[in-house]
């Protein structure tokens, strides 16, 4: 007889906030999520109107990098997805519903499928088996950056099939399995009937406007989260690599760094990595009330993109010579004890 895997429980260290902050920093706000979640769109909105307007009115190089605007923007649908998915933005669930499966169809994102590898990789940070979606080490090259900074055609083509499979209801790799064991056959409905939805919508947005030669449009709809992801790259690839796994301290095995607001915008806020674990039912716009709140007791951040890719590139060498080695940060003195 098969023994039965027992997950741990990680008693995770927290900073501690007064119960006013606290409260405070959890209230949600329509206003703030529509700022958030409306202003991305709107964003989007425009990079695809002035290429649309370029593409009959502008030179044709002015059209590419109008485009590859719209993609860079694009790019950050995940985090978009992701932050809807904890259903922290809106206070109105139904407003959350209606942006998650917007934001969801236009980048191919799978939610029903992240939150429940997400569900574990907030409780299991970084603690194999239980977290797979992030197993160090992480090895980052530079051809990394190349094929999925730029024009990322494998990663359309990885898209596409993995649309295709779970539409048909094949959940296959060890970790779908986990997430959606073959005994609860009922777990794996709505995945496969938003698969459905998306693989269709995508086909029909392609057919019309093809059949119109109205050419651009699926480049600017389906195609947009293929290309331009440079920034993306560099700023979503900061969060764990090179930190520390097993371990039940947060400030040890996520990385906050320091962005400019526009960018920030677009991460969604995401650069403050710890304090979304930390307290991950905090919504995003709240994330740097939260940071200036538990700094005094949190590692010193890097400033900026450039600032967290130097700390990145020299942990990566040292691991390129001692694959066992891993960052260990410089906690603040006098600092709680974790747990």
């Amino acid at each position: 007889m098969a023994e039965t895997h027992i997950p741990p429980v990680v008693d995770w260290y927290r900073t501690p906030i007064p119960s006013d902050v606290f409260k405070k920093l959890h209230t949600r706000s329509d206003g703030r999520a529509f700022a958030q979640a409306g202003g991305f769109l709107g964003i989007l909105l425009c990079t695809a109107g002035l290429s649309l307007w370029s593409w009959h009115h502008w030179a044709w190089p002015i059209t590419v990098l109008l485009v590859f605007l719209h993609g860079t923007v694009s790019s950050f649908f995940p985090n978009a997805m992701h932050e809807l998915g904890h259903g922290t933005v809106f206070r109105a669930k139904w407003l959350n519903w209606l942006f998650l499966h917007l934001i969801s169809f236009l980048g191919w994102l799978h939610f029903d499928v992240f939150s429940a590898s997400h569900q574990r990789h907030h409780r299991y940070t970084l603690h194999p088996p239980e977290d797979q979606e992030v197993v160090l080490p992480t090895k980052l090259m530079l051809k990394h950056f190349l094929e999925q900074g730029f024009v990322n055609p494998r990663g359309f083509w990885w898209t596409f099939k993995y649309t295709i499979r779970l539409a048909v209801g094949r959940f296959e790799t060890p970790w779908e399995l986990v997430c959606y064991p073959p005994e609860q056959p009922k777990l794996r409905e709505a995945p496969v009937r938003w698969a459905r939805f998306v693989l269709a919508s995508h086909v029909l947005v392609a057919a019309v406007s093809l059949y119109f030669g109205l050419w651009l449009v699926p480049v600017l709809v389906s195609l947009a989260p293929f290309y331009g992801g440079w920034l993306f790259f560099l700023c979503n690839n900061t969060q764990h690599i090179g930190l520390q796994d097993n371990v039940s301290d947060f400030r040890l095995c996520c990385r906050t760094f320091l962005l400019n607001p526009p960018v920030r915008f677009l991460f969604w806020q995401m650069n403050y990595h710890l304090e979304h674990h930390m307290y991950a039912a905090v919504p995003c716009y709240n994330l740097g009330r939260l940071h200036a709140a538990i700094k005094y007791d949190t590692p010193v951040p890097p400033d900026g993109i450039v600032a967290a890719w130097r700390e990145i590139i020299s942990i990566l060498r040292k691991q390129q010579a001692d694959p066992t080695y891993q960052h260990v940060v410089t906690l603040p003195t006098p600092s709680p004890t974790a747990h």
